[in-house]
């Protein structure tokens, strides 16, 4: 059984699945409670399907890019279930999962997360006849440079906003395939799919060595130092 794990923004969601079954899904909105409100999900969710954590075969974690608060809880809880559980570890993209969840489109596409000063957090993303690529990597950009680099026919989705959905229309028309709102959650059961195709192919992190994505340092500043008094 896979435990698949995303807090990388106020959107939360969990799954547990087994060789491509969803046994039980949940998604919600936890604002900044991800530390208080991760294992208790995770706890009722187990309960759901009446399992127990050591049934888990494997963590999937989407290690972002997102809020650095729902990362670092997200990560740190998968490190910590693979430590404990001596059980492989699989860090996949936010994005990816994001844009996986359209693959069968066939058209690139590309998930969108705001990243705040006006910016966003995107890459790009395509189902071919030999599988899952990521045609552009994840990358902070505006809304209005994305749209200039878009030649053809392309999936948007994420946490977009009502006035990124009228701007993408308006700049792009016809070339603009924004899926409804329900269609744009961010589900954990296509992460756990994305999770699961690498452990087939014996790919896995390291608990050791797995971090958290941030395609920006945090707005940590470090504090100014008194002015030694030249009289002291």
């Amino acid at each position: 059984m896979l435990i698949a794990i995303d807090t990388s923004t106020s959107q939360a969601s969990l799954a547990l699945a087994r060789e491509g079954e969803v046994l039980a899904e949940l998604s919600w909105q936890c604002r900044q409670n991800h530390a208080t409100q991760l294992l208790p999900r995770l706890t009722q969710l187990l309960d759901m399907v009446e399992a127990d954590l050591p049934a888990a075969t494997g963590i999937i974690v989407a290690i972002g890019p997102g809020s650095f608060n729902g990362l670092r809880v997200g990560v740190s809880t998968a490190k910590g279930l693979a430590f404990s559980l001596n059980i492989p570890v699989v860090g996949i993209s936010t994005l990816a999962a994001a844009a996986y969840a359209h693959a069968a489109t066939g058209l690139p596409i590309c998930p969108i997360l705001n990243a705040g000063r006006s910016e966003i957090a995107t890459a790009t993303y395509q189902q071919q006849a030999d599988g899952w690529h990521q045609t552009v990597a994840e990358h902070i950009t505006t809304l209005d440079t994305l749209c200039q680099q878009i030649g053809s026919q392309t999936t948007f989705c994420g946490e977009l906003t009502p006035t990124q959905i009228t701007g993408i229309k308006k700049r792009l028309g016809v070339k603009a395939i924004i899926p409804p709102t329900p269609a744009r959650l961010r589900r954990a059961a296509f992460l756990a799919e994305l999770g699961q195709q690498r452990l087939k192919k014996g790919d896995y992190d390291q608990p050791t060595t797995l971090q958290p994505l941030y395609l920006r340092k945090p707005a940590i500043t470090k504090p100014k130092q008194k002015i030694k008094n030249l009289g002291d």
